[in-house]
């Protein structure tokens, strides 16, 4: 049993981010049936969490509803992360969330990105933002990501969205399978284990 968590920080209702992470976490879920793995997922909504996320950020203690968002990625074998794009770069309040998380929390995990954005020219967002900055948490990429324009929701993009979603659920699925059920790092234990070994050498 596949454990994922899907998190989307888009910033309206309805919202498009919102149901581009809901294709994927049906795609990738589907993808992971077919190879006899039946996923469940969770979605961690960022929109009712910014004030908690800020507080956070100005004082260093995350409310209980926050606390309970962290404990949903802590504890799952794979990301799905969706944003809206603005001036080709991320949310403030996805990145805000990431600022907060727990450190390592993301250490060897698996993550699908994905991205939103009016026009085309947001797409670069992917590689030049989200990649990187999951790259630094120590996240595993998968290497195909998916951004989709307004018009990809509309009737003449659902086709071209639907194979790019599909496509990034089958390299996602293999990448889990790959990886198998995640290790959530107690870094307090690795720590004292650390500055024990120091004192006794």
């Amino acid at each position: 049993m596949t454990k994922l968590a899907v998190i989307s920080a888009g910033l309206r209702e309805p919202s498009s981010t919102r149901q581009l992470a809901d294709r994927l976490d049906a795609a990738v879920r589907a993808e992971l049936g077919v190879r006899g793995d039946q996923a469940t997922s969770e979605v961690v909504e960022l929109r009712p969490l910014a004030h908690p996320i800020m507080d956070a950020m100005l004082t260093g203690f995350p409310s209980a509803a926050l606390e309970s968002a962290f404990e949903t990625v802590a504890n799952a074998d794979g990301v799905i992360a969706v944003t809206p794009a603005f001036n080709a770069s991320f949310a403030g309040l996805f990145k805000s969330f990431f600022d907060v998380l727990p450190e390592e929390t993301l250490s060897g995990m698996p993550v699908l990105i994905g991205a939103t954005g009016g026009t085309e020219r947001h797409s670069l967002v992917l590689d030049h933002a989200l990649r990187p900055m999951f790259s630094y948490l120590h996240a595993l990429v998968a290497p195909t990501a998916v951004y989709a324009a307004t018009e990809d929701f509309g009737a003449t993009g659902q086709a071209a969205l639907g194979q790019r979603v599909d496509k990034a659920a089958a390299g996602f699925a293999r990448l889990l399978g790959a990886c198998g059920e995640h290790q959530r790092r107690d870094t307090f234990s690795e720590q004292l284990s650390s500055m024990e070994k120091l004192l006794g050498g």
